[in-house]
């Protein structure tokens, strides 16, 4: 049966992100005139591609003056604590290029400002909303991505692009981008490689509709790409 979301499927999380490091690399190097509009993700996966893509033989040829970075969703902490997407980001990648990076500031609520920023520095479509070229998500074993958590308010959230998002079975809130935002990338890549994944990845897999936030993702004029490795992608 054919898959409801396309994949690739690499050998394990450490091909799967220099997979994605290559491609990255193209489409960077492609992004004339530019910026190459890219939504960064936290996560261990994520963090991987960083690293790689920090590396000599991926930094000295990547374009970064056609590259600016925001992210999809934040903690709210300052960005020098532990739990932060940001901190990860810097020190994996953003600390060693020069890249335009723009930082969610959780920890004092800003997301409206957020979207502004997002408004002003990505390229606008057809409809109104901006079109970043490039998002990357993770998946947790909840379903959740970016920071939309199953029966949390920013899942029906159809005008605000940026919102603070209540996370009570984590006894938090985060900022997260929202799906109407979403559904206008250009591409969007779903990380999900490990066996913890498995289940998730499979059910969405078999069922466009499955009950999990990242199931919703469905970019309407652009690419959606699901990166698995061997164990995300094996059926049980």
């Amino acid at each position: 049966m054919k898959p409801a979301f396309p994949t690739i499927v690499c050998k394990d999380a450490a091909a799967l992100a220099e997979a994605a490091a290559e491609k990255f690399l193209y489409l960077a190097g492609n992004a004339v005139p530019g910026p190459l509009t890219v939504a960064l993700s936290g996560g261990s996966t994520p963090k991987k591609l960083y690293e790689i893509l920090a590396q000599p033989r991926y930094a000295e040829k990547i374009p970064w003056e056609r590259v600016e970075f925001f992210f999809g969703d934040e903690r709210a902490v300052p960005p020098d604590h532990k739990d932060s997407n940001y901190r990860m980001a810097h020190e994996a990648l953003l600390s060693k290029v020069p890249v335009k990076a723009h930082r969610m500031e959780a920890e004092l609520s800003k997301a409206a400002e957020y979207e502004k920023v997002i408004r002003e520095r990505v390229h606008i479509g057809s409809k109104g909303i901006p079109r970043f070229d490039l998002v990357l998500l993770g998946i947790g074993t909840d379903g959740h991505t970016a920071s939309l958590f199953p029966g949390t308010a920013a899942l029906n959230e159809r005008e605000k692009l940026v919102v603070m998002n209540e996370v009570p079975q984590l006894n938090t809130r985060r900022m997260t981008v929202t799906y109407p935002l979403l559904a206008w990338a250009k591409k969007i890549w779903v990380l999900a490689p490990g066996a913890e994944k498995r289940k998730v990845v499979q059910e969405c897999l078999a069922n466009p509709a499955a009950p999990y936030p990242v199931a919703s993702v469905k970019p309407e004029p652009g690419e959606i790409l699901w990166w698995l490795d061997k164990e995300s992608a094996e059926r049980k």
